[in-house]
């Protein structure tokens, strides 16, 4: 008898089948014995299903790249490409230079580097990779809305520019980015110390995801922040709202330390 151990992705592949099987003797045990029909064999419309979702979980855990590849292309690949489809169109990104499919694509290549931080803690895998791929798609496309405007012709240029205090608050700007990459770090190797609850860890990481992935996060305003976390973990308002004034406070507390270390140095 071989002792060879089956690896994540083989597992996977296992559990399908006998999920197949199962459904198909259920299906038997319903109906009885076979009956003809008439038109075409129904589709199933979910795109994005537990299967994709395990798939994932499994292409984490696999060492093997050649099974990472195989589960990868058959279970997870076509979910993706339909759900930044579906955003694409919803939300009207069209400001990309590139093809639809290339721009796809791209978003799935970055998923792809997104792929390992997912885990079951942080809410269904569908609404993860939604908010991460909505948040690349709505930065990039903004970037490449302000290029198309930048080409535009000049028709008047203002005299009257305050260069100095432009230099200032570049200066200002780029010293609290650099600051909220580094809170973002914190919050995420801390979570268990910031976040006293177990519920309420999905959505900070929710709303981690989205700072992290958008650097012009000006563009939101606190609404769209909500409406976002709750597509991701969907939870009611008041517990969004507990989980941001903590991590506001944590953001506050770390942004006084980070000033006081500037003023020594």
């Amino acid at each position: 008898m071989s002792n060879r151990i089956i690896g994540p992705v083989e597992q996977f592949y296992i559990d399908i089948e006998i999920k197949r099987i199962e459904a198909e003797k259920a299906l038997l045990e319903e109906q009885g014995p076979a009956k003809p029909k008439r038109g075409r064999p129904r589709k199933n419309k979910l795109y994005f299903t537990v299967d994709t979702e395990n798939a994932i979980i499994a292409y984490n855990i696999e060492t093997s790249q050649h099974l990472r590849n195989k589960v990868f292309n058959e279970y997870i690949y076509n979910p993706l490409f339909k759900m930044t489809q579906s955003l694409i169109h919803r939300y009207k990104f069209y400001h990309f230079d590139s093809r639809t499919t290339d721009v796809q694509n791209e978003v799935i290549a970055f998923i792809l580097e997104k792929l390992p931080k997912y885990t079951q803690e942080k809410g269904r895998a569908f609404s993860y990779f939604s908010i991460v791929a909505k948040n690349y798609l709505i930065q990039n496309n903004y970037k490449h809305y302000n290029r198309k405007k930048s080409k535009a012709p000049v028709i008047s240029i203002d005299s009257q520019r305050d260069v100095t205090n432009e230099i200032i608050r570049g200066e200002q700007k780029s010293e609290i980015q650099d600051f909220y990459h580094q809170w973002i770090d914190h919050c995420d190797h801390n979570m268990d110390k910031i976040i006293r609850y177990k519920r309420d860890m999905p959505i900070a990481y929710a709303i981690l995801e989205i700072f992290r992935n958008c650097e012009n996060i000006e563009t939101y305003n606190k609404k769209a922040l909500y409406i976002m976390v709750r597509e991701m973990v969907d939870v009611k308002t008041q517990y969004i709202t507990r989980v941001v004034n903590i991590l506001k406070k944590e953001y506050l507390r770390l942004f006084k330390i980070y000033q006081e270390k500037r003023t020594v140095n």
